[in-house]
């Protein structure tokens, strides 16, 4: 197995366990899939040990999210990889939410590629939208969730256009992995219609 390939693997496992969002065979399973064609590899021997930090930046966003789903709005931690797999992620959560008659004003997200961006860049970036393209309601939610983000204390970079996402910067990457909750699209879908009225 050459250097380039040891050091594409520890990236992923690092960044998979600093995520937060996985136990130990979960991001086993994630590193299999990434390098199912690559050969050499043992996987079985790969040391995964998941870390302990204070989660306390995590714990205000986790409150940010809360305060979004009661205002309307589909908050939703790890929404894909990308922004466009994000915005059908929410799309779709819209249908779910609307089969349980209830209805979304719009949505707030950040993506796995702005976890990484959190873990090793120290900021955060938040997609938002609503569900209509209606530019103006889509700028009254970015403006909802800047002004919820400093609410909670956090330090908000944003041009106040639609063309571009909210940024917390600085944002220290904390979350700690809980078995207890469900994040992504499964946590979003309870977080919000247990937040309705």
């Amino acid at each position: 197995m050459d250097n380039e390939l040891i050091e594409e693997l520890d990236f992923l496992k690092e960044t998979l366990i600093k995520s937060g969002f996985f136990d130990e065979n979960e991001i086993l399973e994630i590193i299999e899939e990434q390098f199912i064609d690559e050969e050499g590899i043992e996987f079985d021997k790969l040391d995964i040990v998941l870390s302990n930090p204070p989660n306390s930046n995590f714990s205000r966003l986790e409150d940010v999210f809360i305060n979004l789903s009661k205002k309307g709005i589909i908050a939703i931690h790890n929404c894909g990889y990308n922004i466009e797999e994000g915005v059908n992620d929410a799309f779709e959560l819209l249908v779910h939410i609307q089969n349980h008659n209830k209805d979304a004003i719009g949505f707030c997200f950040y993506t796995f590629e702005d976890i990484e961006e959190a873990i090793y860049e120290n900021k955060l970036k938040l997609t938002f939208g609503d569900f209509e393209n209606d530019k103006s309601k889509a700028l009254e939610i970015g403006m909802l969730i800047k002004e919820v983000l400093e609410d909670f204390n956090f330090n908000v970079s944003w041009d106040g256009t639609i063309d571009n996402q909210i940024e917390i910067n600085p944002f220290v990457w904390d979350k700690k992995y809980d078995s207890n909750k469900e994040y992504e699209m499964e946590g979003a879908f309870e977080l919000f219609i247990n937040n309705q009225v």
